[in-house]
């Protein structure tokens, strides 16, 4: 991905990084779920301003906005939009594609749908931790590349976001229809 596919608005990144790759190591996985985040709303990191922690969220598109979430998992985050709007996309779930067996052994579970079907879930099992915080997602660490050919088109579901309690009512979680990795069903509509 170049820098301006994260230069645009959260709503449409977040959409089109279904079937993206998110790559780390020689571990990957396909992009089939994704919640967006931005400043204008509570949910949002960046809704109390400019501070230490947020301020990734305020910085280059493309960067990672890596942070603990209630002191345990490390969630993986896009940043979008132009620098100085508190914007990202936090990767939901994956479809576990290469380096697979290294996930198991990192999640500890043999259950190919339960590696990634999750935010923090799919950090451990690509081994991705708060030190990648602000590094960048175009040329690595972690590196989320285009979709591959056979993802374009895919039809995408927008629903409301889970496991948070302000502005939940947001259609703003994107998942791949007919995904079987994803962290939960949805009952959402089309997206053109």
């Amino acid at each position: 991905m170049r820098r301006a596919f994260y230069d645009r608005p959260v709503l449409e990144v977040a959409r089109d990084l279904i079937g993206g790759v998110v790559r780390h190591g020689e571990t990957s996985g396909v992009i089939v779920e994704t919640e967006a985040y931005h400043e204008s709303e509570a949910a949002c990191h960046a809704y109390v301003g400019l501070t230490r922690r947020t301020s990734t969220l305020f910085g280059e598109p493309g960067t990672a906005y890596v942070y603990r979430s209630y002191g345990i998992h490390a969630l993986l985050n896009a940043v979008c939009e132009p620098p100085g709007i508190g914007a990202a996309v936090l990767i939901r779930a994956l479809e576990p594609a290469t380096g697979v067996e290294t996930m198991r052994r990192r999640r500890g579970v043999d259950d190919l749908r339960a590696l990634c079907s999750g935010p923090g879930k799919l950090t451990q099992a690509l081994g991705i931790e708060l030190d990648l915080n602000q590094t960048d997602l175009i040329d690595g660490p972690i590196a989320i590349e285009p979709a591959t050919t056979n993802w374009h088109g895919a039809r995408v579901v927008a629903d409301r976001r889970i496991g948070i309690t302000k502005a939940a009512e947001l259609p703003w979680r994107f998942c791949a229809a007919d995904s079987r990795y994803l962290s939960r069903s949805t009952t959402g509509a089309a997206v053109a």
